[in-house]
């Protein structure tokens, strides 16, 4: 057997990942770059004239602030 058993470690002591601050603050500071760079790929379509790049990039900008605000409001 390569990894030993951790039978003796009780499942009440062990972190839940889901439920920690660390994740929460790790998936905002994802969505506020994908914010930065949403708006840097609106402004490369806008003066490429590169219309399927502005599309996607307005969508990740309206889904990013959508995520943001829910966080802030505490929806999520």
């Amino acid at each position: 057997m390569r990894y030993e058993a951790a039978e003796g470690v009780p499942v009440t002591d062990m972190v839940v990942y889901s439920q920690s601050s660390g994740l929460h603050f790790m998936l905002n500071f994802t969505v506020a770059l994908a914010l930065v760079i949403g708006m840097a790929l609106w402004w490369l379509g806008r003066t490429g004239h590169v219309l399927w790049l502005q599309v996607w990039s307005i969508g990740l900008v309206v889904f990013s602030i959508a995520y943001l605000v829910s966080a802030m409001l505490g929806l999520i």
